[in-house]
């Protein structure tokens, strides 16, 4: 599976679709791999200061755990695995400067996505927000996406399904971070 990730991103690096609209990373690895591939977390896009610079997802250049990083890992101990273990990967390859551009960008990386996906072969996966939501279930509309949080959606690539369940973004800025995760947690550990 790695060797065909790697090759997934060699073609992240040599993208060239939205290159006036993003900053490109000089760590290309857009796949953070985890112990076991039961689960794979989908995030937005990379943060300028995350882990795409600093080598280490959920940690910051500065070689601390970022405030997102500390609510997911309270999230997942409380379904007793730990986020280390976990694959992780963004919806949105390369740093959009602008977040305006935020759909177009989605929509340039998603084939990238769909490979991803298919390679790591998850059994649930975990989508962080509305943006990497809509990226992944890109066919589902809703105007709000507590009419989608916390529930399970399907996604089929290539004749086979995929368990999709969308969480609040573990944001510290966000007010429902952690404390409207949690039930979703608790819903995940009965799909796993």
């Amino acid at each position: 599976m790695k060797e065909k990730l790697d090759i997934v991103d060699k073609e992240v690096k040599d993208c060239q679709k939205c290159l006036e609209l993003v900053e490109k990373f000089n760590n290309h690895t857009s796949v953070s791999y985890g112990k076991d591939n039961k689960i794979l977390i989908v995030g937005e896009a990379p943060a300028n200061n995350g882990w795409r610079k600093s080598g280490r997802c959920w940690y910051g250049i500065d070689g601390k755990i970022t405030g997102s990083g500390k609510i997911i890992t309270k999230l997942f101990q409380s379904i007793n695995l730990n986020l280390e273990d976990i694959f992780f990967v963004e919806a949105i390859k390369c740093f959009p400067i602008e977040r305006k551009n935020l759909k177009r960008c989605k929509d340039n990386c998603y084939p990238y996505l769909e490979k991803q996906i298919t390679l790591i072969d998850p059994k649930i996966i975990i989508t962080l927000g509305d943006t990497a939501t809509k990226s992944v279930l890109k066919d589902l509309n809703y105007h709000n996406f507590s009419e989608v949080v916390g529930k399970k959606h399907l996604l089929k690539i290539n004749n086979k399904e995929y368990i999709i369940v969308p969480i609040y973004h573990p944001s510290p800025i966000s007010p429902r971070g952690y404390k409207d995760n949690i039930a979703i947690f608790n819903y995940i550990k009965t799909l796993i």
